[in-house]
């Protein structure tokens, strides 16, 4: 049986991979687009819900365009529909956003107007480098606030932690608001490793069990939730009892879960 979220197929298009395997009215290899929005939705349908997001400057794969909608497939695999209007082409990004959020600005000055609010993670193109900016194709970022794609994050604790305090958003993949697996997707991403979007999928997908000691950097799994270790007795992680990315103490979320109903811890992973 394939799962809907990870199979680019909708019935009328399907990746040319798929021929054979699965019915369509035309195998496509589709072709290579960019989200030119801050934040967009990714959603199972168009107008439907969101399954996950997107930020600006991430690579999709595009399989259909139709009545205003694009039928795509992101960089982790994950198949959704987005707003075709969200959508440009490849401008090969340099950079991305390395703090909780920034801003660019029209010129070089903190006092103009600014064009764009950026979340962690977003990416844009570097034109050239000025004293306290870089000058981008989405205007004047500060240069302390970009990281080289190419030099990325080693520690993908120290990402989450940058997160604490968001607020917590299902489905949500940015520092304005992010889920559990969005959470773990970020700091991985960041650390240029590849991550599925879901918890389920990172469960499976995701390191070795263990069953020692937490360790930094671990994940522990619930049914249909996830979090990262910060210490031998900390967890990191976007959930919706406190309806923010926060620490726990490790016994405390074991107990509580389960107390809510949600099960006991299902794994525990290292990286």
């Amino acid at each position: 049986m394939t799962d809907r979220r990870l199979t680019p197929a909708n019935g009328r298009v399907a990746a040319m991979h798929l021929a054979g395997h699965v019915e369509a009215t035309q195998y496509t290899e589709g072709w290579p687009q960019m989200v030119n929005s801050e934040v967009v939705d990714l959603r199972a349908l168009p107008d439907g819900n969101r399954d996950r997001q997107l930020l600006i400057g991430a690579e999709v794969t595009v399989f259909e365009d139709r009545e205003g909608w694009s039928f795509v497939q992101a960089a982790d695999g994950y198949v959704g529909y987005v707003p075709s209007r969200e959508l440009t082409p490849v401008l090969p990004p340099t950079h991305f956003v390395s703090t909780i959020a920034t801003h660019a600005y029209v010129a070089e000055d903190f006092k103009s107007p600014e064009q764009h609010s950026l979340p962690f993670g977003a990416r844009v193109t570097v034109r050239d480098e000025r004293r306290k900016f870089f000058e981008t194709n989405l205007g004047f970022v500060p240069k302390s606030h970009l990281r080289e794609i190419a030099r990325p994050f080693s520690d993908p604790a120290t990402v989450a932690q940058l997160h604490f305090g968001a607020p917590y958003l299902w489905g949500g993949n940015s520092s304005r608001g992010i889920d559990c697996s969005g959470l773990v997707s970020a700091a991985l991403a960041a650390c240029g490793l590849p991550c599925p979007g879901d918890s389920d999928m990172q469960c499976t997908q995701l390191g070795s069990a263990t069953d020692g000691d937490y360790r930094r950097g671990d994940l522990v799994f619930w049914r249909g939730h996830v979090g990262m270790i910060v210490d031998e007795e900390t967890l990191i992680h976007a959930n919706a009892h406190h309806m923010a990315t926060v620490y726990e103490p490790v016994a405390r979320a074991i107990l509580r879960i389960e107390a809510q109903g949600d099960g006991p811890v299902l794994a525990h992973k290292r990286l």
